[in-house]
Parts: structure tokens; sequence; C-alpha cells
């Protein structure tokens, strides 16, 4: 049997953040077929719309609808080569006691639960038809090596991504799951820190600091990264974490480093040899 090789076809769920429009514009240009989420219509997504093959209104705080976008995708951007999950929501900022809890909870529905509640529901409708395993994006974001004060439910509910994606991809093994880091990338979930003032602790003078600098990842680093996750070898790079500043992506260096460490770039317990 031939396998088929036409456009690649992508959902991206947070078409209308700042990295999830990055791919899809850059896909567009490809030739790519792309589906999407919005949660706010804007001038973006008005210009975007009639570039993608389907775009549908999702509030990921709210689980009717997603359960309402997840059908509709499921009718209009089946045989999906490439699934992104894009959103991210750093509010409550805080100490865990003095946050709202149920804001507190909200939270983990989007920035985790939710997102895998996509997941489920889309897996079914992959492409295994084409030469190139199909391939899961999520993002990560800060605390897998420390623990930064005042972002607890943001920082759990990532760190929760990265293990689902090395379970996912022990589970499923047609399917390439990777989770990225992109770094500080100038998008709109610094607005909570900057809103926050002090509340948001170290971390709200260093993103002034981001900003009057100009400091910031490039968004066409994060998006040639993900690229390169999708190219490239499932075998070797599934259910692990990169991260776009750090990480030699794409490279053969790297390749053979992950050739040679099953663990490197997952969670694991420190001090297990003492």
């Amino acid at each position: 049997m031939t396998l088929s090789e036409g456009p690649k076809k992508a959902i991206v769920v947070g078409a209308s953040a700042d990295i999830g429009m990055a791919l899809c514009e850059d896909w567009l240009v490809k030739g790519w077929e792309v589906s999407g989420t919005y949660r706010t219509y804007s001038e973006a997504v008005r210009c975007l719309e009639p570039k993608l093959s389907s775009l549908v209104q999702c509030n990921l705080s709210n689980t009717d609808s997603v359960e309402d976008a997840c059908l509709t995708l499921q009718r209009c951007a089946s045989s999906w080569d490439v699934l992104v999950l894009s959103p991210g929501l750093q509010d409550p900022i805080g100490m865990f006691t003095q946050c709202d809890f149920e804001e507190w909870a909200q939270s983990i529905v989007i920035n985790f639960t939710n997102q895998l509640r996509f997941t489920h529901h889309l897996l079914p409708d992959r492409n295994l038809n084409a030469n190139a395993s199909p391939t899961v994006i999520f993002f990560a974001g800060g605390g897998v090596n420390n623990a930064p004060i005042g972002y607890s439910a943001y920082t759990v509910s990532k760190i929760a991504l990265m293990k689902m994606v090395e379970l996912l991809a022990a589970e499923i093994p047609d399917v390439k799951f990777v989770i990225i880091g992109p770094g500080w990338v100038k998008t709109k979930i610094h607005n909570s820190i900057l809103d926050a003032g002090i509340k948001a602790g170290d971390n709200y003078a260093r993103t002034l600091e981001k900003f009057q600098k100009d400091e910031f990842t490039a968004m066409a680093d994060v998006v040639t990264c993900c690229n390169a996750l999708i190219n490239g070898s499932k075998e070797l790079l599934t259910g692990r974490n990169y991260s776009v500043v750090f990480d030699k992506w794409g490279s053969s260096e790297l390749h053979e480093l992950l050739a040679k460490h099953p663990d490197m770039y997952k969670l694991r317990r420190f001090g297990n040899d003492y």
C-alpha cells in the first residue's frame, strides 16, 4: 500500500493566541489545511478566518464549549497530521493560600484538563495514512527545576502536561507527543504579570525589564522549533520536553544524545544515586 502525501492538515487549539496564530500563518504559506479555535473575536482573527478550513469559537474554561468545539472539529477537520494545544493562562497570580480557590482550580482546567479533553476527543481522527507520524504539540512553562512563587496553578498544570506527554507517548506509539518550552516570547500572557504588579513577585521586575530591553525569544524560532519536531524522528523525539532557547533541536548532535539517553528531557526524581 502506498501512503498518501497530500497537504498536511493541522488543528490549532488557540489559533487566536500569539504562538497559535504564528503557526497558522506559517503553515498556510506552506499550503497546509489549517483549522483552529479562538476565544475572543478580534481584528487579527477576522483576518485569519477566511484562510482557515474552519474556525470555531471556544472558551477553554467552559467544558460545554470545549465539547461543542470538539464535535465541530471532528466533522470539519478530520484526518489531521498535527494537533497543537497553545492556550496558556498564568492567573491567578499570588500565594496559594491567598488565591480564590475556584479561580485557582479553573486555571488547572484551562491549562491542563480541557487541553487533554481536546486531545482525547480528537486523537481518533489522526491521519495514519501518511508517511510521517501525526504529531501533538503542547507548550510548557517554568518551574521544572525550581519553585516559582505565586504561580502554583500555572506551574503545576504545565508540569502535569510534561508527564502526560510521556504517558501518552508510551500508550499511543503511532503518535509523536512533544511539549515545548518557548521561553520569553512577546505574547499576551505577560499582561497578567504586568496587571498583578508587585503581587507577581520578582517576575514583575523581570517582565518589565524584558519589555524595556525588548529581550524576547523570536517568534520565528518557536515556529522553526515546532517544524523541526514535526519533521523529526518519532522514535527519538516523542514523550519529551524541549526548550526553544536552550536545546539544539533539529541537530544530529541532539539526536545522538536522545538515542543514548531515554530519560533525557523527561521528568525524573533527582538524587537516586545517594
